[in-house]
């Protein structure tokens, strides 16, 4: 379904809104059912090897990935979209629900950016790390993760919680308004690009507005909107899907690693469906380095 007038007013003016009830339970259990399958490998492969001793197989999808990092920080590697690369994550990547409602920004002709991410942020007793982590990040705009050259792409970003993700879980918060600012310089954390964030002496003094959401709901973020993420301080892993759409013709702001159509009404002939082809696609990206794929500090 299309947003309505309202929604994109909203998004306008505050340059986020929360599309509440956008997808259903069909759409997401095939990705969970394969995250877990994932996890549980994952498990097996680290107890083999000794790094965790408690497989927790009893336990479910919003807490059993806390449990086994809180063994091993090793839990999360190769855990991303571009790693796994899993059939049910291609086909959700194309998912006509969300792509309806990303439409409304982009227009019909839609190509996935390379830049997307799953997390699965897990219970701050599990990750007491207070300095810049993949699960609490500073203020950042998406534009500081890609090049000048798509300052003026039109790039939507698409958040959406696998479960709930409350306040108390580490959600988001947006400040609303300052997208109208454009891009906003950034710095490194602690020397380290793994965590840029927008200079505090750039930041308007406004209230943070906090993103609470629910399974099936979805986020959609200017690429200008300074965000960041908070502690997890529940029991439960907060797990989401970082996406982010174009429209085709675009600059997709990260050149290493590939792009490719998910609707295209004019040349439906080039929407990729061949998942095999996806999945080279991004091994060709990481054994033959091209392009460029750094955050942006300038």
């Amino acid at each position: 379904m299309s947003l309505s007038r309202k929604q994109i007013d909203s998004f306008n003016r505050d340059g986020s809104i929360i599309a509440r009830g956008l997808l259903e339970d069909e759409d997401l259990r095939p990705l969970i059912d394969e995250l877990c399958d994932w996890v549980d490998a994952r498990a097996r492969e680290l107890f083999a090897e000794e790094e965790i001793t408690d497989l927790h197989e009893d336990q479910p999808f919003e807490t059993r990935f806390g449990l086994l990092y809180g063994q091993s920080k090793r839990m999360d590697e190769e855990m991303d979209i571009m790693h796994a690369r899993g059939r049910a994550m291609f086909d959700f990547l194309h998912n006509p629900k969300l792509l309806d409602a990303v439409q409304s920004f982009t227009g019909p002709e839609i190509v996935c950016n390379p830049i997307q991410h799953l997390r699965a942020k897990p219970p701050e007793r599990f990750d007491p790390n207070t300095g810049p982590s993949l699960y609490v990040v500073p203020w950042h705009q998406d534009a500081g993760v890609m090049m000048p050259e798509a300052e003026g792409s039109n790039i939507v970003t698409c958040w959406l919680p696998l479960g709930d993700a409350t306040s108390e879980m580490g959600c988001m918060e947006a400040l609303p308004g300052v997208h109208r600012d454009g891009y906003l310089r950034h710095q490194a954390e602690g020397g380290t690009t793994i965590a840029t964030n927008v200079m505090p002496d750039l930041l308007q003094d406004v209230d943070p507005r906090s993103l609470d959401c629910a399974k099936g709901d979805v986020i959609f973020l200017s690429r200008f909107t300074p965000h960041r993420s908070t502690p997890n301080r529940s029991d439960k892993c907060r797990w989401s899907l970082d996406l982010r759409y174009q429209t085709a013709g675009h600059h997709t702001g990260r050149t290493a690693h590939p792009e490719f159509v998910v609707r295209s009404p004019s040349k439906p002939s080039t929407v990729m469906h061949d998942i095999q082809e996806w999945r080279q696609q991004w091994i060709d990206a990481f054994e033959n380095p091209r392009g460029t794929a750094a955050h942006r500090t300038e």
